[in-house]
């Protein structure tokens, strides 16, 4: 994610790899990597609420936790959408400020401080904590963007749209647990929702299935709940049930998960030609093409690391593993180098924002925010929510 976000920096990007355009009937590169996000956050929605439920935690407090993680997402990403609109030139301060700033709160408040007994050392980090929070309020307070518009929740950005979609996903899952023929209807239902509010091509009239009037108490309905079209919730659920799946087959013969794999590959893959011929494929519009041609996507992928996993090979991992080990601490990197560079003036010269030098220098970026996060988390600084 954290290549694709980098490539405003550049330009001449090729564009199979970069976000389709708003109606445009394409998904390059850019367009698979917020799916495949939310389709690995369905797929760890099971282990993680039932290692709590093995540890002998109610479902009570599950329910709190999945609240306290969702409001965190709500929160980075209500922020960090604000900053995409600038600073006004009449701000208190340059959106550098903002956004070192919004980092290090964020890093007060959801650091994993490491577990002490000593008082001086707990009140210390509740301390940051509240810091944390009284620099949150201060930047919302003072915020002003390029437009004149203050701080509000706009889309809520990458991270909110994951934080509404996860506490949905996750709260399913809380009351029906390992029952799949549920979970599998859930997940249809949020297809049926993306079939009927998402507009079909022009080839059938671009308008809705049922050509249902906007406003309509379904979208009110579907927007209070934040489910949107039903894509984003349909991507999750989707990496929720391949979780519990693969579960299910993990002591089959590797034969039979290899043909579930490709099985479920190619369904999701007829089903996204299917669906294409009544919408167009957009990511921006979370039509059904995208959700099944990214779902399928997701699940070769996930099946080729499983496989390098089980023949060993395993240690090219490291160059990467704090993309995997401190994933939030990662994402949130990239800002403080935008924030230095805005600050102190640095740009980088033209030849290296150009085309495939342009690229190379995006995933030069790339490994070096993954490798200054592993750096500071050996200083204890890595985020937890």
């Amino acid at each position: 994610m954290i290549f694709v976000n980098d490539f405003w920096t550049v330009h001449d990007v090729p564009h199979y790899l970069e976000h389709a355009a708003y109606g445009e009937d394409f998904m390059g590169l850019a367009d698979v990597v917020f799916p495949a996000f939310l389709f690995a956050v369905g797929m760890s929605i099971p282990f993680a609420i039932e290692r709590r439920y093995a540890k002998g935690m109610s479902g009570e407090s599950t329910i709190l936790h999945i609240l306290s993680r969702t409001l965190a997402l709500l929160i980075m990403g209500a922020f960090i959408v604000n900053s995409e609109a600038g600073m006004a030139d009449d701000a208190l301060f340059p959106i550098g400020v903002y956004w070192l700033l919004m980092v290090v709160a964020f890093i007060c408040i959801w650091n994993q401080y490491p577990r002490t007994d000593n008082p001086t050392r707990q009140l210390t980090f509740r301390g940051l904590k509240w810091i944390g929070i009284l620099i949150l309020l201060f930047l919302a307070l003072t915020f002003k963007s390029q437009s004149d518009d203050y701080f509000s929740a706009r889309w809520w950005g990458i991270l909110g749209l994951i934080g509404w979609t996860y506490l949905i996903c996750a709260l399913i899952y809380v009351f029906v647990r390992k029952r799949i023929g549920i979970l599998i209807g859930a997940w249809v239902t949020f297809l049926l929702i993306c079939a009927v509010t998402s507009p079909m091509n022009e080839a059938h009239g671009g308008e809705t299935l049922f050509n249902l009037p906007t406003p309509n108490i379904l979208q009110d309905f579907l927007n209070i709940l934040h489910i949107g079209n039903g894509g984003l919730p349909a991507l999750t659920m989707g990496g929720m049930i391949l979780s519990l799946l693969s579960t299910q087959y993990a002591s089959s013969d590797k034969k039979k998960k290899l043909y579930f794999i490709v099985a479920t590959v190619l369904c999701l893959c007829i089903a996204g030609w299917i669906s294409r011929q009544f919408w167009i494929l957009s990511k921006i519009g979370a039509t059904l093409p995208w959700i099944f041609y990214a779902s399928a996507i997701t699940t070769a992928a996930y099946a080729f690391f499983y496989w390098l996993g089980e023949k060993g090979w395993v240690r090219w991992f490291a160059i990467i593993r704090p993309a995997g080990t401190a994933t939030l601490t990662t994402y949130l990197m990239p800002y403080v180098a935008y924030a230095l560079g805005s600050l102190l003036g640095i740009k980088m010269p033209e030849m290296l924002t150009q085309g495939m030098i342009g690229i190379l220098n995006c995933a030069c970026f790339s490994l070096l925010i993954v490798w200054f996060t592993g750096f500071i988390g050996k200083a204890y600084i890595k985020l937890k929510i």
